[in-house]
């Protein structure tokens, strides 16, 4: 079984598949392939961890040595040892096969467990298990975001006339001039401190609607920060995909 995995390095995601062998002992060996990508080759009983360090301390040398089709991420799988990141963290993701009417998703130990029909053939399983998943994600966007923004919008003094989840694929939030305020359910996978500022961001549009200083000036007066958050979202934004 093949896992698959990806860190940022600067501007670039690298995405990196593992392969496991009980003959390999002691060392973790990268290999760059024009077909396959970035190869992690590991001893059996490797921690992800452990994979993830050696990715990261060699990340300079493999965006240095590897073209940009080895770079390019591959598409998910959504097969046993991938992962999927979730408030800033990777979860590993394991699918089993069972006789079930319809797949269902559980999240525990910062792992997600995936039981699919046995029926379904390769094609009809991915699918089946990327929409559970955005189901998924999209519950937990509905719990997490709309209780956020009541939280900052208090503190704030704003008063939006509605917090609504939707599929932005070009944006991670936007403001309607009649004070409705609309997430993208990816920012969920985001750290907290940059869902934090994806929120309050869009919350100082209902009182400043463009970038104007003044604006930016709101959000600093919430968020002192928001340079560092800001630079760090355009960092990993690209990593927050199905």
């Amino acid at each position: 079984m093949t896992e698959r995995d990806q860190i940022q390095f600067g501007d670039t995601v690298i995405a990196y598949s593992v392969v496991r062998g009980r003959r390999r002992r002691k060392t973790v060996e990268i290999t760059l392939d024009p077909k396959d990508g970035v190869i992690v080759a590991a001893p059996l009983e490797t921690t992800a961890e452990r994979i993830r360090d050696v990715v990261n301390r060699r990340a300079g040398w493999i965006v240095r040595q590897a073209s940009s089709q080895v770079l390019q991420p591959r598409p998910r799988q959504f097969v046993s040892g991938e992962s999927l990141p979730y408030l800033g963290r990777q979860a590993r993701l394991f699918v089993e096969h069972a006789p079930v009417a319809r797949v269902g998703v559980t999240f525990d130990h910062w792992s997600f467990h995936v039981v699919a029909p046995a029926t379904l053939t390769d094609e009809e399983r991915r699918a089946a298990t990327e929409k559970a998943l955005v189901r998924w994600y999209r519950a937990r966007a509905a719990e997490r975001l709309p209780e956020r923004a009541r939280y900052w919008a208090q503190r704030a003094g704003y008063a939006p006339t509605a917090v609504l989840i939707r599929d932005q694929r070009q944006r991670w939030a936007s403001c309607s001039p009649d004070g409705t305020v609309r997430f993208n359910w990816r920012i969920v996978m985001a750290p907290p401190s940059l869902i934090d500022y994806v929120i309050v961001h869009e919350l100082a549009h209902l009182r400043v609607r463009t970038h104007s200083v003044a604006f930016w000036a709101e959000v600093a007066r919430l968020v002192p920060d928001y340079r560092i958050r800001r630079a760090r979202l355009k960092e990993v934004g690209p990593t927050l995909a199905m």
